[in-house]
């Protein structure tokens, strides 16, 4: 398991199917599902499991990630305004402008990867759409995030004995100092938000966010912000940046697809695009999987679990296994081209009162990058194999950093 997880779990579940119980490293006893029935009785399974908060320890326990039950539900719910509806449109024109940006830099007939252009487009994006107008705090994110968000990522996978401050020269110690800083630069903001004439006029996540008052009209706790600005950062940055890489890796990969993808873009379509953007979160998952934990004695399936039973729904497994997706191992964006995913079987964002905030924003921002690399260069295919997926930490990513040969078309 400790060599190559995701073949051994691959295995394991040809053996003996889509549900089954393995000891994993960090979680011992641990259930793995892929079957989309179970998947669904985990996901809708309410206050009878829990969200595992590793990701939660490392950001904060102001963070979404940190918060489970009903503080979950008043939090998730103060936060979905902000990424969704009638504030898209805004958020359209700063994606579009980032990528300009960042496509103006990109070099011509020479192979470069498209990892590192990934992370800026979509570091720049979120920090604007979570910020709103640039300024000093902001420029000191965008150099401090991108080391902070990969180290963080590393170390939310060893257990929490080892997440520690040893000094100035430890992981841990690093992180904490970066993080320290974060909220700073944060808290700053958070200061400047509340005393701006124009707050309630604003559009960005950290205006709505200071005005946004609960049930009970109290607002939230600074600290809790700063947390929570800084899952979105997080987030909103890696994820969706590593998707796009892989997108570009396939897509040089399968000539056929890409050649019918810029034929309807130039056309002025997108379903083959959204159907393009699904397969390549099936075919390449960034994160591996969703982790619960009973929170009491709980039926799953056949199955009554104790208490502190870890679960992990495979979105690895879920998205390969031939029972939920015919050729799982080609690479096909024509099975989404007439029907939407199934949210138990294909599950990059999580599923039920827990699945991503953010799933919008990714889903557009993905969109806009794809079409705007599409519309400005023509993407040189190659009969290169693969490239092999390298762990980051939490996302998995392309080994070569997606690596690109373009030409810029004359329109």
């Amino acid at each position: 398991m400790l060599v190559n997880p995701p073949r051994a779990l691959a295995y394991v579940r040809r053996r003996h199917g889509a549900a089954f119980s393995v000891s994993l490293p960090l979680f011992g006893d641990t259930i793995v599902l892929s079957d989309p029935d179970l998947i669904k009785e985990l996901f809708t399974a309410g206050d009878l499991v829990q969200t595992i908060t590793n990701l939660g320890d490392v950001i904060g326990p102001g963070s979404t990630f940190s918060l489970n039950g009903a503080p979950h539900l008043a939090r998730r719910k103060l936060l979905m305004p902000p990424l969704h509806g009638k504030r898209m449109p805004v958020y359209e024109q700063i994606i579009e402008e980032e990528v300009a940006r960042e496509l103006s830099t990109w070099p011509t007939a020479t192979p470069f990867a498209t990892l590192p252009s990934m992370m800026r487009i979509t570091l720049n994006a979120i920090l604007r759409a979570v910020f709103g107008a640039d300024g000093p705090e902001l420029a000191a994110l965008r150099e401090l995030l991108p080391p902070a968000v990969l180290l963080a990522s590393r170390l939310t996978v060893l257990p929490a004995g080892l997440r520690r401050d040893l000094g100035r020269w430890s992981p841990w110690g690093r992180l904490e100092r970066m993080r320290r800083r974060c909220d700073d630069l944060i808290g700053t903001l958070i200061r400047n938000a509340r005393a701006a004439p124009d707050l309630h006029e604003r559009t960005d996540v950290l205006a709505m966010l200071v005005a946004a008052r609960d049930e009970d009209g109290r607002p939230i706790p600074d600290d809790h912000i700063i947390d929570e600005l800084q899952t979105l950062l997080a987030a909103g940055h890696e994820t969706t940046a590593t998707t796009l890489a892989w997108a570009i890796e396939r897509l040089r990969r399968h000539p056929e697809v890409l050649s019918q993808l810029v034929e309807e873009i130039d056309a002025g379509g997108a379903d083959l695009l959204q159907a393009t953007v699904w397969e390549v979160q099936r075919s390449r998952p960034v994160i591996p999987g969703v982790l619960r934990v009973t929170t009491s004695r709980t039926r799953l399936g056949e199955w009554v679990l104790p208490a502190d039973q870890t679960i992990i729904a495979s979105i690895a497994l879920s998205h390969s296994s031939p029972a939920n997706y015919a050729d799982p191992a080609r690479f096909d964006p024509t099975r989404f081209l007439h029907a939407k995913p199934d949210t138990s079987s294909w599950i990059p964002y999580g599923g039920g009162l827990r699945r991503c905030v953010g799933a919008a924003f990714a889903n557009t921002e993905m969109l806009i990058t794809l079409r705007e690399i599409l519309r400005t260069y023509t993407l040189e295919p190659t009969t290169e194999s693969d490239e092999r997926s390298r762990s980051r930490g939490i996302a998995n990513a392309p080994a070569a950093g997606a690596v690109a040969v373009i030409h810029r078309r004359s329109r």
